[in-house]
């Protein structure tokens, strides 16, 4: 009797452990499996209306944060640090899931969603990231990367990095576009788009799945055999903004999917 009362207060003890962590690793790190990056530019920054989540003033470790609504100019200079595989597909302070394959990042006050400028003041690389979450409540630090955002700036390795940040504001009415240009410089290339969602060594899979999102997004699917590997793609699409629009619905179940030019084959 005393060792079944034992053993139900352990499976007790067990359960309540598991409940109280939300996250399944207990030190952030980088991912295992990264699929390739080189494909992924800046986001396309727009006007966004603010999230019904994430924007409340708040506290955390009793420091009391004002979140800056209304705000339409800002320029500050600090500590950046990138967050990975701990936090990727959990929620983040808007609501998303954190992809730590999209550009996309932490701010303490900015109002979610936001876009931002990040310069890396030792070598001048600059990306443009939309925010999306909390972060990073560390003195010094003013912005929290996703890894994808912190390979561009060249700051893995060093894990951080001293960066001058830039609110990129837009109105409601207003029709900029900062890569409206590049944008259609791709689309006059006549070049074929396609959006690699999955890979499997599965034959009856790579048919039902193909078949399945093809019917989902009324658009060609086809998948690409090398090495005994099916490599599951959406298209050609001919408009890279349809395949952009495409993107983001397979991304809602195949998170690492991303858009390939050409049909070459792409590990």
């Amino acid at each position: 009797m005393k060792k079944i009362i034992s053993l139900c207060f352990i499976c007790v003890l067990l359960s309540a452990c598991s409940n109280n962590n939300r996250y399944q690793y207990s030190d952030d790190h980088a991912p295992s499996d990264i699929p390739p990056l080189g494909h992924i530019e800046d986001v396309n920054p727009r006007y966004e209306p603010y999230s019904r989540g994430g924007n409340r003033n708040y506290t955390v470790r009793g420091i009391r944060y004002k979140v800056k609504k209304g705000i339409t100019e800002l320029t500050q200079q600090g500590g950046a640090s990138w967050y990975g595989n701990k936090f990727h597909g959990h929620l983040t302070s808007n609501g998303e899931r954190y992809n730590m394959f999209a550009m996309s990042a932490a701010h303490k006050t900015l109002p979610l969603p936001s876009y931002v400028q990040v310069t890396n003041l030792a070598n001048n690389k600059q990306i443009i990231v939309r925010v999306n979450d909390r972060g990073p409540f560390h003195e010094g630090r003013i912005i929290d990367l996703s890894y994808a955002a912190a390979r561009k700036l060249d700051m893995l390795q060093a894990g951080t990095a001293q960066v001058e940040i830039k609110l990129l504001h837009f109105n409601k009415d207003d029709e900029v576009d900062l890569l409206a240009e590049k944008r259609q410089q791709t689309q006059t290339t006549n070049e074929a788009f396609n959006i690699q969602y999955l890979v499997t060594a599965d034959a009856e899979k790579a048919a039902l799945f193909s078949k399945q999102l093809a019917d989902q997004h009324q658009v060609p699917s086809f998948y690409a055999q090398q090495d005994k590997l099916y490599y599951l793609r959406l298209g050609p699409l001919s408009n890279v903004l349809q395949a952009e629009n495409i993107l983001e619905e397979v991304k809602k179940h195949y998170p690492q999917a991303y858009i390939l030019p050409n049909a070459s084959i792409s590990k």
